[in-house]
Formats: C-alpha cells, structure tokens, sequence
C-alpha cells in the first residue's frame, strides 16, 4: 500500500503515534488506549500497518496457549515524501487534514480522560495567531522550527521525561485585498 494512502487513516494514525518514541505495545494496550476503536479494527489497521512496511513485531511471548505480539515502528519505515505530497489533490489534502484532526482530537480528549490530566500545570496550549512572511521568512522560520526540534524528537523514554505531542499546522490565510 502507498505510504500516503496508509498513512492518511485516523485509526493507523492514532497507532503511529501511540508507538511513536520507540515504544513498544501488544494489540491488547493498543486496544486499551483507543477504547472508541473496535477490537478488530485495531488488529485489522496493525495488519495493514505491519504488511505496509510501517510496523515490525518487536517481540513475541506465549500467554495462555497463545503468541501475543508487540509492535514497534521500523526505523526504516516508508514516510510520505516531498514528492507524493506534491501530487496530492486537493481532496487528498482534505482527507489528510481531516485524519490529522481526528487524531488530534482523540489523543487529547485521551489525555484529558487521565484521573492525572491538570492542562494548566502540564503547559497544554492550543493558540492560534498569523504571523506575516516574506517566502525567505517562511523558511527561516521552518528551519529554525526544524533545528529547534529535531535534537528534542531524538529524546528517548528516560526518568523525568514524558512524551509531548507536537502538532504544528501552517498554511497561508486570505490575502487582503490589494489597496484602490
């Protein structure tokens, strides 16, 4: 299956994301994270995930007569490249933003289910603002955003660490009409 069409699925996104920082989970916690999910459709989306190249099993141990798997993400997993987004209509992009949102939307009302959850202490933002930018601007800025994070996205699991979920969304807004 092509990465972008594998990809642009709320229910393998919402998998993608829960194995995300070299996790490794059974079906069964994949099914606990995502109880709005149905049981076979979480087995149905590892499969495809698995078959896609974007899984691999990760270990395997008996449990009561049977082989309980758990998943990881490959490092050498396909991603959707420059080039595939480039001929991505504008319903594909629809299709992309919508699964995006969708697992934005269920990893924080997730997160806001947790007895633990406390937004304010936890630094929870969710703003939005336009900035103005020339093309050279825009660069600066997603390269900046690039070095800023990159080194951070290495961070593994360790002791005073928790995961953060990171989801910026760009795209330009309306131009203003020109002036008469």
């Amino acid at each position: 299956m092509d990465p972008t069409e594998l990809l642009l699925h709320p229910v393998r996104l919402r998998i993608i994301h829960a194995l995300s920082g070299g996790r490794l989970r059974t079906a069964g916690e994949l099914c606990d994270r995502m109880p709005d999910v149905p049981r076979t459709s979480v087995y149905r989306q590892l499969g495809l995930l698995t078959d896609g190249g974007m899984l691999e099993i990760g270990d395997e141990r008996r449990v009561r007569g049977a082989v309980e798997r758990s998943y990881r993400l490959r490092p050498d997993r396909p991603a959707i490249t420059a080039d595939a987004g480039s001929v991505m209509t504008p319903d594909d992009h629809r299709q992309g933003f919508a699964a995006a949102m969708a697992v934005l939307i269920a990893e924080f009302n997730a997160y806001l289910d947790r007895a633990d959850a406390d937004p304010v202490a936890d630094s929870v933002g969710y703003r939005q603002g336009t900035v103005w930018l020339s093309p050279e601007e825009l660069e600066t800025m997603l390269t900046g955003f690039r070095d800023l994070v990159a080194p951070l996205a290495a961070n593994q699991p360790g002791p005073g660490r928790r995961p953060y979920l990171i989801s910026p969304i760009l795209f330009p807004g309306e131009q203003p009409p020109s002036p008469k």
